[in-house]
């Protein structure tokens, strides 16, 4: 599967990978468009998501994860906590420790979000699409779920 291509093949190849990362923009920037807009910065939200998927955290678990110092992990999450978007509750298995988690408002908001940018993307497959361009898409999002999960092997 890793084997290099011919020069023939490779310029069709890199100018589908452009055609598809232009699509997949425009289609990210039309379902950002489906929800409130909010202040929220790049790293407020990443973290937000991963609290979202992956369930309470500590500080110092939640900078690991984002790459980033603890103490600017510390400032995000105080952000956050004044938002109302996260709240903090003693560790069940160390009480030095304390878990960040979102609060269930939040979590309905995420929710609601969620169910706008799915609506819109209903909707727009029901428009846009036949029957047969629906199960050709279909098909697509497994080839768009392998892409995602592609990861380069080590660099020797």
């Amino acid at each position: 599967m890793n084997t290099p291509l011919p020069p023939s093949d490779a310029l069709p190849l890199a100018g589908l990978a452009g055609e598809l990362r232009i699509s997949v923009g425009k289609l990210m920037r039309r379902m950002r468009e489906q929800v409130h807009p909010n202040d929220l910065t790049a790293s407020q939200k990443s973290v937000l998501l991963r609290l979202d998927r992956d369930g309470p955290a500590t500080v110092s678990a939640l900078a690991r994860a984002e790459s980033v110092r603890p103490q600017s992990m510390r400032v995000t999450v105080a952000t956050l906590e004044a938002l109302g978007a996260v709240s903090g509750e003693p560790d069940p298995t160390d009480g030095r420790q304390t878990l960040i988690a979102l609060t269930p408002g939040f979590r309905k908001a995420l929710q609601a979000n969620r169910a706008a940018k799915d609506d819109w993307l209903f909707r727009a497959l029901h428009a846009q699409l036949s029957e047969a361009e629906q199960a050709e898409l279909a098909s697509a999002v497994k080839l768009l779920q392998r892409l995602a999960e592609f990861q380069e092997p080590p660099r020797s």
